[in-house]
């Protein structure tokens, strides 16, 4: 058994990594997974791959987009890293491992000194902003190194001219990672003639592409904000260079693979989990859930933990209304005001989905499909994207836009993942029949506004107003109504639409009695008998005690989560 571990121990410690890499990802991460995949849209067209190969580092860019687009299925894009990871850690043994003659056991510690760089990068993968095509575009230098050394002509002359025709080939597949193929190239004169003419066709490409000098240097997609790059990743090749450099020139030699290994471990368990912000991924896993229509795992998520960003308020605050609870237990979660329910337009490609979700939801089409738009034109390397794709599809064929829907179900057949969906909803483009008894399509046909307006978000109110005047089976348009001038403290307001409500459907949840025995509270007068029940009357008495003893008495912390303590709240 020692035998089989001392010769296999290479080949285990790259399948340990594999399995560690995917049950992060598929565990802890899932949601960062769905994230990258709906900001990209990879179509199985020439155009699109004639497109990617225009650009410099467009090989890398068009595999790693291939690879992404199994992050729609989370346990697909788990496995797709864990492999990656796997391939990158044996490629880059082979780059840094010399064998000489005084080194003869296999290279275990090399493995585990590999796994340093990739620990780097899986840090900095915590940076959502990381697109898959830098790891992509180094696996394949590390290969083209391999390659070099297996099949680089041993006549100088022709290695000088397969070294000029190379760099340039290697430039337009793997963008400035050439960089990388150039240090390992021997001997050093050619390294360093190497790597001044990749410098120079760098500069050179920048008079003639339609890309700042910035963003060549630094890689058109390595990262979504095409101005800049981690400076880990600007690093990451440098350090595999100088382990490269150490190990040849023997100054590795005396490290043992157990203390070694035990170290990775440790770096590797405190150092990762530190380039994840948790609040950035918090909101990340909100939008996820939401995109999955996962309503009760939003509540869930909330209940664990209380949402306090303006995009985790909203997300509750929607899956409240969709399970028709916001009037029952809006104050059991942290409230902001009416933006909790409705936030103003930004023009931010990770929280505009959201809330287009919210007005798509509510029967505003229009307004959600414009949110649609901007959601992907805001998306900063100016990729597509599925998930808009699929929005802008849905909200034509609601609209009874039937060409402009076909257009974009068309594109998405073009897609493994949404090419089902979208050959059954072209089902249902011109079958007005069909729309009318879809139970999603038919719902919005019926709820959205016929006619078409602008309106500013200090109307928001209004707006639900109209879209439960115009449907009063619209649930979440009367939940939003009434709420909002009780988010707002607007007392008088509130109680002009929970009367517009009530006169049209029997809807009195608690927060909305806790509301109407406030505002006769104020007036120093008693409901209309059966309007606030008797439970609700006595808690707001005791309420009224506690109150009275002051606004930092302990007693009124048993009442955190009603109306009335959010309403005398001055914090």
């Amino acid at each position: 058994m020692r035998k089989f571990l001392s010769d296999h121990l290479p080949w285990l410690l790259v399948l340990a990594l594999g399995v560690v890499v995917f049950l992060f990802w598929r565990l802890s991460y899932p949601f960062a997974l769905a994230y990258q995949e709906q900001f990209q849209l990879f179509l199985f067209d020439g155009d699109y791959f004639c497109g990617r190969m225009a650009e410099p580092g467009g090989l890398a860019r068009y595999i790693a987009e291939f690879l992404v687009q199994f992050y729609n299925n989370v346990t697909f894009g788990a496995l797709v890293l864990a492999l990656l990871f796997m391939l990158l850690l044996v490629t880059m043994s082979k780059v840094v491992f010399v064998s000489r003659p005084e080194r003869q056991e296999r290279f275990t510690d090399t493995f585990v000194l590999c796994m340093i760089p990739l620990l780097l990068l899986w840090y900095t993968m915590g940076d959502e902003s990381v697109l898959l095509t830098y790891a992509v575009a180094l696996e394949l230098a590390l290969v083209a190194i391999i390659l070099w050394r297996r099949f680089a002509p041993r006549n100088m002359l022709l290695r000088w001219v397969t070294m000029l025709v190379m760099i340039p080939l290697l430039y337009w597949f793997l963008g400035p990672m050439v960089l990388m193929v150039a240090l390992f190239l021997s001997p050093w004169p050619l390294a360093v003639v190497a790597l001044v003419y990749a410098v120079a066709l760098i500069l050179a490409s920048a008079w003639v592409l339609p890309y700042p000098l910035t963003r060549l240097m630094l890689g058109v997609g390595y990262y979504r904000f095409p101005e800049t790059l981690p400076y880990a990743l600007m690093g990451l090749p440098l350090l595999i260079f100088l382990f490269h450099w150490l190990y040849r020139k023997g100054y590795l030699y005396w490290l043992k693979p157990g203390p070694l290994l035990a170290g990775v471990c440790i770096l590797g368990f405190l150092g990762v989990p530190m380039g994840f912000d948790e609040r950035k991924y918090e909101l990340i896993e909100y939008d996820y859930l939401v995109r999955a229509n996962d309503w009760q795992a939003v509540i869930d998520k909330a209940e664990k933990k209380m949402p306090n960003l303006p995009m985790s308020v909203s997300a509750t605050n929607l899956a409240l209304a969709m399970t028709n609870q916001l009037g029952d237990r809006a104050f059991d979660f942290y409230q902001r005001g009416s933006q909790g329910l409705l936030p103003k337009f930004e023009r931010n490609f990770a929280t505009t989905q959201l809330t287009g979700e919210i007005y798509f939801r509510l029967g505003l089409v229009n307004t959600a499909q414009r949110f649609a738009f901007e959601a992907m034109e805001a998306i900063p390397n100016y990729n597509k994207s599925g998930r808009v794709m699929k929005r802008l599809a849905e909200t034509n064929l609601i609209n009874g836009q039937y060409k402009v829907a076909r257009k974009y179900l068309k594109m998405l057949e073009k897609t493994i993942f949404y090419r089902r969906w979208a050959q059954r909803t072209m089902a249902l483009v011109g079958d007005e029949k069909a729309i009318q008894t879809h139970p999603l399509y038919g719902t919005l046909r019926q709820y959205r506004l016929q006619d078409d307006f602008l309106f500013s978000d200090r109307e928001l109110d209004k707006i639900c107003g109209q879209l439960f005047v115009h449907n009063h089976q619209n649930q979440m348009a009367a939940q939003y109504l009434v709420m909002q001038p009780l988010l707002d403290r607007d007392i008088p307001r509130f109680m002009q639409y929970v009367q517009v409500v009530q006169n049209s459907i029997s809807y009195n949840p608690r927060h909305i009695q806790e509301g109407i025995a406030f505002a006769f509270m104020q007036r120093r007068q008693q409901p209309p008998q059966g309007v606030v029940s008797q439970l609700i009357l006595q808690q707001m008495n005791e309420f009224a005690r506690a109150y009275s003893q002051g606004q930092k008495s302990p007693e009124l912390n048993r009442f955190r989560n009603t109306a009335w303590y959010y309403l005398v709240d001055s914090e």
